[in-house]
């Protein structure tokens, strides 16, 4: 038989971006080869399952529904569960998202929390710095080599004792390329980029260290693309030689497709699961772009009036405690973005007040462990599941019989008494250009009027006003919601933002650039299905 043909090679194309420092310790020949394998391998797949969600869209807008999946009932009605986790993944009643930036790496590690989300996706700007920089401030992170300082002078180190929180890397969604990487006349997916030099660089260290890969997937829609991460890990454990199972998964149910497949992907994960997490933004992101043509009964209020005691909301995070209980894994609750203020302390209680109550009831729902965004909140969130777990690690002995999840109850959006109001357009269009402007600057995750924002929240924001203009929603003003209002509130916002900063601020900026995203990915009559996409497509 003729020897197998050898894998193309993936080169790197930097472009007009600058080469990062360091970047040839992270895009080694034997890293590089390892992304081309995983690139060649899996690549063609992504694109089937990427070509599967269109057409499942389609099937969306033509049936007004959804409903679990006829055949794998075998499967919520099998005997099984996902491996035991691991010691490091045991207790996550704390765990802290950020970007991978130098400051944050060290800031997320010594914050308390059990565990950092080490985010290459929803919080951070896909620059090739930024892909590559994270990629050294891990590594440099889990030689104990990594310390920053500002550009004030303070100076940022970790903590020479004491446990640091555990790393789960979020790698980008399949969606997404990385132009910067190419086999032939390819993009290689920005997913496998992110797994694959960090798997490639890591795995063996943390071994080594008591700890090991982990994960969290993002924007999963189905079973099936949990199928292909799980091929995924098979394949680099092999090629690495490291033992099958010692990479672990924690998947993001934040579609409203994966939400009623959540049994069949930890079953297709089962070997790797360790959990699964309720991701508000995504999810109701996801619920505008699946059901915005479906009718009324789909037209979400303002953003912030949605909250998770919402009754579609509540029967989506109860029927995830179930579900992970039920199959031995963790229940991870939704994200606290209050940015606390210590220079108004009445405006940080009211802040801390609201994320205690948010944890407190994720705690007596059966979760076993949240997110915060930010370090003074890991107390906060701590005390919370403190006082339900005391020193056990989790919960999972709360199997949450109880609940009885239909797909209409996932589906009752019409039951918020809330309605689209004036102030929430005019949020969503503020918010909008603010978080855009960020991230065309490189940077992911902003403060804006008080919450962490990512881009989530900016895609909820800009999917809202798509499909209030579509479906011709009248504000709490009586006004309606059309083209033209939506063009007149970024107008006057962007012309508030110029007089706020000044001509020489707002020139360094990127705010028209901003502004006409957003009214792109918002008004446009072919609905875009990430923001992230034509945005990439501006960045340096």
């Amino acid at each position: 038989m003729p020897a197998p043909a050898p894998t193309p090679p993936v080169t790197v194309h930097t472009g007009s971006a600058r080469a990062p420092e360091r970047q040839d310790e992270v895009l080694t020949e034997g890293a590089l080869a390892f992304v081309a394998a995983l690139h060649h391998r899996f690549t063609p797949r992504r694109d089937e399952l990427l070509a599967r969600r269109v057409a499942r869209r389609a099937e969306i807008a033509r049936t007004g529904t959804l409903d679990f999946l006829p055949g794998t009932a075998h499967i919520r009605d099998g005997d099984w569960q996902v491996a035991p986790a691991p010691e490091a993944l045991r207790d996550r009643r704390v765990e802290i998202t950020g970007p991978t930036d130098r400051k944050m790496t060290i800031n997320a590690l010594n914050s308390g929390a059990r565990v950092w989300l080490a985010d290459f996706e929803d919080a951070s700007a896909p620059t090739w710095e930024n892909v590559i920089g994270g990629q050294i401030n891990l590594i440099d992170a889990h030689e104990r080599r990594i310390d920053f300082t500002s550009p004030e002078g303070k100076t940022y180190a970790l903590r020479p004792a004491g446990e640091l929180a555990t790393v789960v890397v979020r790698p980008r969604g399949w969606h997404l390329d990385e132009r910067h990487l190419r086999a032939g006349d390819r993009a290689v997916p920005g997913a496998l980029v992110d797994f694959g030099l960090y798997f490639f660089h890591n795995a063996r260290r943390l071994l080594d260290a008591g700890r090991g890969p982990y994960f969290y997937l993002p924007k999963l829609e189905s079973h099936l693309e949990a199928r292909l991460w799980n091929d995924v890990f098979v394949f680099a454990q092999d090629y690495c030689g490291i033992p099958r199972g010692t990479i672990r998964a924690t998947v993001l149910i934040e579609t409203i497709t994966a939400a009623f497949e959540m049994e069949e992907i930890l079953y297709e994960l089962r070997d790797h699961a360790s959990g699964l997490n309720a991701g508000r933004w995504d999810y109701l992101f996801s619920i505008v772009k699946n059901f915005r043509d479906a009718g009324e009964r789909f037209v979400l209020p303002d953003r912030n009036a949605v909250t998770m005691t919402a009754p579609f909301m509540r029967a989506y995070t109860e029927l995830l405690v179930r579900t992970c209980h039920k199959r031995g894994a963790h229940a991870i609750g939704g994200m606290a973005a209050f940015i606390p203020n210590r220079r108004d302390p009445e405006a940080n209680e009211r802040a801390f007040a609201k994320v205690r109550a948010d944890k407190d009831r994720e705690a007596r729902d059966g979760f076993d462990g949240s997110w915060v965004a930010h370090p003074d909140l890991v107390p906060v969130a701590r005390a919370s599941f403190d006082a339900v777990l005391g020193e056990r690690p989790h919960q999972k002995e709360r199997l949450r019989e109880d609940v009885r999840v239909t797909a209409a109850d996932l589906l009752a959006v019409g039951s918020l008494d809330a309605r689209p109001t004036r102030e929430g357009l005019r949020n969503a269009v503020q918010v909008g250009i603010r978080y855009i402007e960020a991230w065309l600057r490189g940077t992911g995750a902003v403060a804006i009027f008080g919450l962490m924002e990512d881009a989530a929240t900016a895609e909820i924001s800009r999917s809202q006003i798509w499909q209030w203009v579509h479906a011709g929603v009248v504000l709490d003003t009586g006004e309606k919601v059309t083209p033209e209002l939506v063009r007149a509130l970024a107008a006057e916002d962007l012309a508030g933002v110029r007089a706020e900063l000044g001509e020489e601020a707002y020139a360094a900026g990127r705010w028209e650039q901003a502004h006409d995203l957003l009214l792109r990915v918002a008004l446009d009559e072919d609905y875009a299905d990430f923001l992230t996409l034509p945005a990439y497509e501006l960045l340096d």
